[in-house]
């Protein structure tokens, strides 16, 4: 049995990420693990809520206070009707010192993270990948799948090649993690800036690998600068695509997998999933 931590902001509770959770967690029979994270810094009002007549007010604070940890407790109680509805096995893990940390200790212990691309842990809005999933993709030493804000069942499979360790490697966990999506069509991207290439690096390695776990797979190369070139491409994807990407502000990244690019490509996909490896 895998472990699946899905990660969520009770202030700010993601139904998209709760409904890829447990349609993965179903198909894999997993464990699935509700991580709600708090922060003592964060909260759904600001100072100017606070203050009364006189001042801030304690009573407005306490009352302010306790509405926040209703909706947290709501959110929890969510997710927990989902999953019984569901017929899933799951725990609920609710971390409130400082979200970040919590979230990568809870990563330690988990196959794979789910994190909505929208996620803040904070009162301010920031494009996608925000700050907070930034530091998540670049402190965890296990797989994530960055999710869209709408949930749409996966139907089709586009994975990003580059010739490097990294991309090979996140194609092992994939399937490690994710067998049952096998069976959907998948298609391999390259894309390189010289022109006159017309075969993948280490092709025949690479397409013997694929072979083994994804027999019906197409290949797409692609001619142009990467960042770019891949970024149009993946604009075009449809909603029911899973995108899988290498490595993530590693040492030995590639050019193709950079953080600048790795940042652009999550951006470019608006309405996609994401599944993002290290390969340390």
């Amino acid at each position: 049995m895998k472990k699946i931590s899905a990660a969520f902001d009770g202030l700010k509770f993601s139904k998209a990420t709760l409904d890829y959770a447990i349609d993965l967690v179903t198909q894999s029979q997993a464990m699935l693990t509700g991580v709600f994270l708090e922060d003592f810094l964060y909260h759904s009002f600001n100072l100017y809520d606070m203050i009364g007549s006189q001042g801030i007010s304690s009573t407005k604070l306490k009352h302010l206070v306790e509405k926040d940890k209703a909706t947290r407790q709501q959110a929890v109680e969510s997710f927990k009707q989902s999953c019984e509805h569901a017929g899933i096995d799951y725990t609920i893990h609710q971390d409130d010192r400082f979200a970040i940390d919590d979230l990568l200790k809870e990563s330690i212990y988990s196959d794979l993270v789910l994190i909505g691309a929208q996620e803040t842990l904070s009162h301010f809005p920031a494009e996608k990948p925000t700050p907070f999933v930034k530091e998540l993709l670049a402190g965890t030493p296990c797989p994530v799948m960055v999710l869209p804000r709408t949930y749409h069942a996966i139907e089709r499979v586009v994975i990003l090649y580059d010739g490097h360790p990294s991309s090979v490697f996140a194609i092992k966990m994939f399937n490690y993690l994710m067998p049952f999506l096998r069976k959907l069509p998948t298609e391999i991207v390259f894309v390189s800036e010289d022109t006159s290439l017309k075969k993948l690096p280490d092709d025949q390695l690479i397409k013997e690998f694929i072979r083994c776990h994804y027999p019906d797979a197409a290949y797409t190369l692609l001619a142009g600068e990467p960042e770019q070139t891949l970024a149009t491409y993946l604009k075009k994807l449809s909603p029911n695509v899973m995108v899988v990407m290498g490595a993530y502000n590693r040492g030995a990244v590639s050019r193709m997998f950079k953080t600048s690019m790795a940042d652009k490509l999550i951006s470019a996909v608006e309405d996609v999933p994401v599944f993002i490896a290290h390969h340390q």
